[in-house]
C-alpha cells in the first residue's frame, strides 16, 4: 500500500458546493495486511498539565529529525498527529512509533512541555483552544463553529492493506462487528472538563456530533459503493472519501481500510498491539471469509457501540447474527482464541497475548486513569503520571 497520511484526518467535511461534483478515486494496489498507524497526541505544560499551544514549536524541532513516519498539526494548537510509514508487522509499527515517540519526548523536553496519550484531556476548556493556523482548519472552524474546538480529542487510526476494492469492503463490514471490542480495549477518555463522565470512552460522543459519522453503507462491491458515492456527491455534501469519517472507512488512495474508533492509548506499546489485533482480524477475514455481511448485521451496531463506550470491558455484546447477549469480555477472549493461528501468521502473537491478559484482568487505560485519580484526587497529577507513562 502507499500511505501518505493527511493532516487532520479525523474531521473533514465539504460545504455544499453548488454544481461541484466529487469523484471517487480508484482503489490503489496494496500489499494485503500491511499496516499504518496514526496517533493524535496531547501537548501539555509542565506547570498545571493543561494543554499547551506548542504545535508550531514542536513541528519546528521535529523537522530537524529524521523520522520513519510523519508529524503534522491537528485541528487545535495543543495537538499533534504522528504516523508510521508502511509496516508489515505490529513489531515494525512499534519500532517506528518508539523512534517517533523518543523524538517527541526529546523535543518536548527542550520546550519544557510534555506529550501525553489518552482520548481526552481530563480538564481542558474547549473555549480556550486555538484553531491551528492552516486554511483547511480555519474553513472547518467556520463550518462547524464551536464543535471544531470541542473536537480537541485524540484517537488512534489503524490502516490495513487490502489486495483489491471488493476485498476491502468485505474486510470493512467484518471489522465493523468488532468495533465494540476495539472501543473497550482502547478506551482512555473517562474525564471531560474536569468531570468523570461515567463513560470509559467519552471521546466518541464528540464524534457523533458531526454529520456523516457512524457506519458505512452495507455494500459489498466497489461498483455499488461507487453508485452510493455518486449519489452523495450529487447532493453537494461530499466531494471525496475524506468527507466521510465513519468508524471504519475505505481509503482508496492508499489501498487500505482505516479503523478510527480507538482512543489514543497511553503508550505506544498498546497502540502497536491494537494494530496487531486489527491485522490479525483482517487476516482471518481475508483468508477464511467467515461471515456473509448483511444490512441486518447493523441492527445492533449502535447499541453495541454505546455499550462499549459507556461500560468498556464490562459491556454487553449482542451477536449480530444470533441476537444472543453475552459479556463483551467473554466474546473478546473467545475471539483471541479464534485468532491464534492468524496472529502467529502476522507475527502478532505476543501483541494479542498482552491484550488478552488485560481483557482477562478487566484493565484498560480508562481504568488506570480512574485509579490514579482515586489515589491522587488531582487531575493535573494524573496527567503528569500519564506523561511519564508515555515516555516508557
Amino acid at each position: 500500500m502507499s500511505i501518505a497520511f493527511q493532516p487532520g484526518a479525523t474531521v473533514t467535511a465539504a460545504q455544499p458546493s453548488g454544481d461541484a461534483v466529487g469523484c471517487l478515486e480508484d482503489f490503489a494496489s496494496s500489499e494485503a495486511l500491511t499496516l499504518g498507524v496514526e496517533l493524535e497526541l496531547q501537548l501539555v505544560n509542565t506547570n498545571d498539565y493543561d494543554l499547551a499551544q506548542y504545535a508550531d514549536d514542536m513541528l519546528r524541532l521535529l523537522a530537524r529529525r529524521r523520522l520513519p513516519g510523519t508529524a503534522v498539526p491537528e485541528m487545535t494548537a495543543g495537538m499533534l498527529e504522528i504516523a508510521t510509514g508502511i509496516c508489515r508487522t505490529s513489531g515494525e509499527a512499534l519500532a517506528q512509533l518508539t523512534q517517533i515517540r523518543d523524538a517527541l519526548v526529546q523535543s518536548a523536553d527542550k520546550l519544557n512541555i510534555a506529550v501525553v496519550g489518552g482520548g481526552t484531556h481530563a480538564f481542558q476548556k474547549w473555549h480556550q483552544q486555538r484553531i491551528y493556523d492552516k486554511p483547511r482548519f480555519q474553513q472547518l472552524s467556520q463550518l462547524y463553529g464551536y464543535l471544531s474546538k470541542q473536537f480537541t480529542i485524540f484517537g488512534q487510526h489503524v490502516h490495513v492493506g487490502c489486495p483489491d476494492a471488493d476485498t476491502a469492503l468485505y474486510t470493512l463490514h467484518c471489522l465493523s462487528r468488532y468495533v465494540p471490542h476495539f472501543i473497550a480495549l482502547a478506551a482512555s477518555s473517562p474525564f471531560v472538563q474536569g468531570q468523570d463522565t461515567g463513560f470509559d470512552s467519552a471521546r466518541l460522543n464528540s464524534v457523533f456530533a458531526f454529520p456523516l459519522s457512524g457506519r458505512a453503507p452495507c455494500v459489498l462491491t466497489w461498483e455499488e459503493f461507487g453508485g452510493y458515492f455518486d449519489k452523495m456527491a450529487r447532493t453537494g455534501v461530499v466531494r471525496s472519501m475524506k468527507d466521510f469519517y465513519w468508524d471504519v472507512r475505505p481509503k482508496p488512495e492508499y489501498g487500505t481500510i482505516e479503523v478510527r474508533v480507538f482512543d489514543t492509548p497511553l503508550t505506544v506499546q498498546r497502540a502497536a498491539a491494537l494494530a496487531g489485533l486489527v491485522q490479525s482480524l483482517a487476516a482471518w477475514f481475508q483468508h477464511e471469509r467467515p461471515f456473509a455481511p448483511a444490512e441486518d448485521d447493523y441492527l445492533v451496531y449502535t447499541y453495541n457501540r454505546f455499550q462499549a463506550c459507556r461500560f468498556g470491558l464490562d459491556a454487553v455484546y449482542v451477536d449480530p447474527a444470533s441476537g444472543a447477549h453475552q459479556p463483551l469480555r467473554e466474546h473478546l477472549l473467545a475471539t483471541f482464541d479464534r485468532l491464534r493461528p492468524h496472529a502467529e501468521f502476522c507475527q502478532a502473537g505476543g501483541a494479542l497475548d498482552t491484550l488478552r491478559q488485560e481483557a482477562h484482568d478487566n484493565r484498560n487505560d480508562a481504568r488506570w486513569l480512574r485509579e490514579q485519580q482515586a489515589s491522587e484526587r488531582m487531575l493535573g497529577e494524573v496527567i503528569r503520571q500519564a506523561a511519564l507513562r508515555f515516555r516508557q
